[in-house]
């Protein structure tokens, strides 16, 4: 952990996240007009993030919207049936519930691989949304409203809003890119790109990559169910369109554009993402959809490594591919993901 974390620190991927979230924090700031579009990104981007690290390994998930949605209906059915108001128990709550759930479907879908496993998920998270639409004591299709937490053991409602919303995503964020910087460069992490590349080799060298695509798969539905807690507070009701498929096309989107060398990547996608759209919702309400699969094929066409591709150059052809080297001893791989994963 000591060398993944002084790895971390020498990584220059590490000093331009710093550089952006001073960016994001010091705009968020100064521009108060602003905070509620930096928020919903923020919240989108933990998404992202999970999605990402799915497809470091070579999977699409077109069901993250199923955590997602889970994450923002903990928190409603929790303020809504049980009483629970206090902000960080319910942001632990609906991670540790998309978690699990994540963990047992995992089972499943570690078999699968390309087109079998995005359509797996994608099927998965179109059952929740016909199981939310449908049932009355989930709120059908109306949703539940979300109220104001409370903070620590204040039982005065917080003023979620504004400000102090931006700081909750902002922090949140924070800490999912510094943790999964660090997993990243982990041995599980540098695996990712290796089964990517080579599933069979990996499988030689003694290491599992069922379970690793599992262990990837759990920690995306952490992430994505802490980004549909977020969510949740930040537009203040939930329905269950969140669980449908649009909404997984989203994050998937939004993981294409920015690519998945850097672990803050996301955040920069999701941004950019709110800002186009709602620079053609109001230049072009009629045609917005066209502006962003206009924007989508561009990125595909010129920028296939996603948006911090740009500027970062290649490295030397020796470090240009992942390295595999075996433990003598125990028999654990090591690979040494190309790029920085900070």
């Amino acid at each position: 952990m000591s060398s993944a974390i002084s790895s971390a620190v020498r990584a220059p991927g590490t000093w331009l996240a710093v550089a952006g979230f001073v960016a994001i924090g010091a705009a968020g700031l100064a521009l108060p007009q602003w905070q509620f579009l930096v928020s919903v990104a923020l919240s989108k981007g933990i998404v992202a993030l999970g999605l990402a690290l799915l497809l470091r390994t070579g999977l699409a998930s077109f069901g993250q919207a199923l955590f997602f949605a889970v994450g923002a209906y903990c928190v409603g059915l929790g303020m809504n049936y049980y009483g629970l108001t206090e902000l960080f128990a319910l942001l632990a709550i609906s991670m540790v519930v998309s978690a699990v759930l994540a963990f047992v479907l995992g089972f499943l879908l570690a078999r699968y691989r390309d087109i079998f496993f995005a359509m797996l998920t994608l099927a998965l998270s179109m059952i929740c949304y016909g199981l939310l639409l449908n049932n009355v004591e989930l709120g059908g299709s109306d949703g539940f409203n979300v109220n104001a937490p409370t903070l620590g053991s204040s039982a005065e409602p917080w003023q979620l809003a504004g400000t102090n919303l931006f700081a909750v995503g902002f922090i949140a964020a924070i800490v999912c890119v510094m943790v999964v910087a660090l997993y990243m460069r982990s041995t599980p992490g540098r695996l990712g790109p290796a089964i990517k590349d080579n599933e069979i080799r990996v499988e030689y060298l003694g290491t599992s990559a069922r379970a690793n695509i599992h262990l990837t798969y759990v920690i995306a539905g952490a992430l994505a169910g802490l980004g549909g807690a977020l969510q949740a507070f930040n537009i203040g009701h939930i329905d269950p369109d969140m669980a449908f498929w649009t909404t997984s096309g989203e994050f998937v989107f939004i993981a294409v554009l920015s690519g998945t060398r850097f672990a803050f990547s996301p955040f920069i996608g999701a941004l950019l993402l709110e800002v186009a759209r709602a620079m053609a919702y109001r230049y072009a309400p009629n045609t917005w959809q066209i502006v962003m699969g206009a924007i989508m094929l561009a990125i595909i066409a010129f920028l296939p490594g996603g948006l911090t591709s740009l500027g970062l150059g290649r490295r030397k052809s020796g470090a240009a591919h992942p390295v595999t080297q075996t433990g003598a001893k125990t028999g654990t791989t090591t690979a040494a993901a190309s790029g920085d994963a900070a």
